[in-house]
């Protein structure tokens, strides 16, 4: 008997908490409606304004994908969307943030900084952000295994950026 007042008594508190998430708006990330009731977006390639030569299609390509992943139907070509995307990578720096001596670094964070602007088909500005993501690497035994590290670091880095654009343009909407 007392474990038939258990289970009912957990069936109870799960129904409440579906009742309460449900009743308050409750939603997972990335599911709520992109700015001013668009439905398709054309992402155009990303202005590169750093020094890292080739970041614009990397970045433009996983926002990309990570919309395909999220909403297969959001994307359209330029004509047929009803806003347009244009992402700028402002700048892409790094940092020493541990050192085994004065002069020999062990391992440094990479990070990029990118402004974003969604507009409609008649360039009227509809959402307008500014995004930053980091990332750590190791410093490695040679130059080209440091390399090596902050490449794949960058392409993380790019990941994780395209998941928090595309989390901002659908949140509060």
């Amino acid at each position: 008997m007392v474990e038939g007042l258990k289970k009912s008594r957990h069936g109870l508190i799960i129904i409440f908490m579906v009742c309460l998430m449900s009743s308050c708006g409750f939603r997972f990330v990335g599911e709520g409606k992109f700015p001013a009731d668009v439905q398709r977006i054309f992402i155009a390639i990303f202005e590169n304004r750093s020094n890292e030569t080739g970041v614009e299609s990397l970045f433009t390509n996983d926002l990309v994908d990570e919309f395909t992943r999220n909403r297969k139907n959001a994307l359209a070509a330029k004509p047929a969307a009803d806003a347009q995307l244009h992402g700028v990578i402002e700048s892409i720096t790094q940092e020493t943030i541990s050192r085994s001596g004065q002069l020999s670094a062990l391992e440094r964070r990479v990070r990029a900084a990118v402004a974003l602007r969604l507009t409609d088909s008649n360039g009227r500005l509809l959402w307008k952000r500014e995004v930053s993501e980091e990332e750590e690497y190791a410093v490695g035994s040679s130059n080209s295994a440091t390399e090596r590290n902050r490449k794949d670091a960058i392409e993380e880095l790019s990941k994780r950026l395209a998941e928090r654009i595309y989390d901002r343009l659908t949140d509060d909407f």
